[in-house]
């Protein structure tokens, strides 16, 4: 590299100490560096954590957003902004103080990502960085962001980027904030080889560090998609039951606040509707029995627990966890109060199930995975998981497979969900477990899901659909049918 991008002897005394007086750091800020500060410390999910750290900051309006802004901001965008500071630093990344790089990281994305002056983005990263870690921490802050502020991001991203033609996956991996393993998960999910055409991959990358839209669903007989759209929402383009919110807060709107609706994503809301449409090979001769292997935390079990109500089925969603069984019991409430509407709610291993074999007519197993299907709405989620994790995911995402097929009744129907595209999760689950199989029927899932534009995973996998942030505007999530032979 020509030029020599590390903070240099002398550089200016920082902001928030000229005279020896050290100004305190406002509360958005530190607001938005603790949340930062806890999601790597405790492995947490920042919105959660948002909401609680804006509550106890009395941070609202547009103080909230700014902190909602500066917390999401470095999250997704964390691989650019790391990559920049390694340049412009004189140590590497994991010789800086934690919370030095996070003060660092926030200055970056108030320079570079915000409409923020730039002495008004390295005053107040300064500023914070005093907060976390003292005066002289403080000044190798100053250095770095006045090193950084000259430039755009777009400058930086061809200084601290490799070369797009030698080398496609790591350009895009540090242009779009991204693991490089995650990018070559996306491109061979899509069909696409690391060294040839990633138009495909690139535009998943720049969906997931777009703000997605909060997607809502109705419980089928307790309330209609108008409902939303009276309250504000507009209509969902392929779920009957969906509606996309522009309300900065879905509670404030009653059929939320009363349950009879929920936030759920639009490819999620479909594949639970795909698991109810398919076709099994002969009708039950009673009521219908439907279960929700891993149904925690409850949106597809909310919106299965409505469509049971409506067809006289009966519903038993099951967690191994108690607390997620919790949550799914308070999104079912409406359809189990009383012990009326043919749902009910269980804490139970789906490894060691409770229940006998070929129990159930329809199953949805909604599996544990890495969430990288999720990653505009838990950006954190690409920092956090490493590939070891899709290894330990995989063998429990198989057994429970096996276990979903064994609760199924002849030419009942099995769905298999993931919120990921990683084909570690889903066609090589899927080839694993019915290479083991002589009984089961691959079902056409795009046709079931004919509305939908796009589903369809590339040869020889075509039978499976692929959810997709830039194609439908909705979560990766990955879904086949299965119907189990007579």
């Amino acid at each position: 590299m020509a030029h020599d991008a590390r903070p240099q002897a002398g550089s200016r005394q920082p902001p928030g100490h000229r005279h020896g007086v050290t100004r305190q750091a406002d509360t958005v800020r530190r607001t938005a560096h603790r949340v930062l500060a806890a999601v790597s410390a405790r492995d947490a999910y920042a919105n959660l954590l948002l909401a609680a750290a804006l509550r106890d900051s009395g941070l609202h309006g547009k103080d909230a957003a700014l902190a909602t802004e500066l917390v999401y901001g470095v999250l997704r965008h964390r691989g650019s902004y790391d990559a920049i500071i390694g340049i412009c630093a004189d140590r590497d990344l994991d010789r800086i103080d934690p919370g030095v790089l996070d003060a660092l990281r926030l200055g970056v994305h108030q320079l570079l990502g915000m409409r923020i002056k730039p002495h008004a983005a390295v005053a107040t990263a300064v500023d914070l960085a005093v907060d976390v870690a003292g005066r002289k921490p403080a000044g190798f802050v100053n250095a770095v962001l006045r090193r950084i502020a000259p430039r755009d991001l777009e400058s930086w991203i061809a200084i601290a980027a490799p070369d797009r033609s030698a080398d496609p996956v790591g350009h895009l991996a540090v242009r779009h904030s991204h693991p490089r393993w995650i990018v070559e998960a996306f491109a061979q999910a899509l069909g696409q080889a690391p060294g040839g055409d990633l138009s495909q991959t690139e535009a998943a990358l720049i969906a997931n560090n777009a703000r997605p839209a909060v997607h809502l669903a109705v419980v089928p007989g307790l309330a209609d998609p108008a409902d939303l759209v009276a309250a504000g929402a507009t209509a969902a383009r392929w779920s009957p039951y969906g509606a996309y919110s522009t309300s900065g807060d879905p509670a404030s709107i009653d059929a939320v606040a009363q349950r009879r609706a929920g936030v759920q994503d639009e490819a999620s809301q479909l594949a639970a509707l795909a698991v109810v449409s398919a076709a099994p090979s002969a009708p039950a001769s009673t009521t219908e029995r439907w279960l929700d292997l891993c149904a925690g935390p409850g949106g597809k079990a909310r919106l299965l627990s409505g469509l049971a109500a409506e067809r006289g089925a009966v519903l038993l969603a099951a967690d191994v966890h108690h607390h997620r069984a919790a949550l799914a019991a308070q999104a079912l409430a409406a359809h189990t109060a009383g012990g009326t509407g043919g749902a009910a709610v269980v804490t139970a291993d789906g490894l060691a199930p409770p229940w006998l074999p070929a129990a159930f007519d329809r199953v949805l197993a909604d599996l544990p995975c890495s969430g990288l299907g999720s990653l505009r709405r838990r950006p954190e989620a690409r920092w956090r998981r490493q590939p070891a994790d899709i290894t330990v995911l995989g063998r429990l995402q198989r057994d429970l497979l096996a276990s979903a097929l064994n609760a199924a009744r002849p030419g009942g129907i099995v769905g298999y969900v993931t919120c990921s595209p990683h084909l570690a999760e889903t066609r090589q689950v899927l080839a694993d477990v019915l290479s083991t199989r002589d009984d089961v029927e691959v079902l056409d899932a795009p046709a079931v899901l004919g509305q939908v534009p796009d589903l369809r995973c590339p040869a020889p996998h075509q039978k499976y659909a692929q959810f997709w942030p830039h194609r439908h505007g909705t979560d990766a999530i990955f879904v086949a049918l299965l119907r189990v032979a007579r």
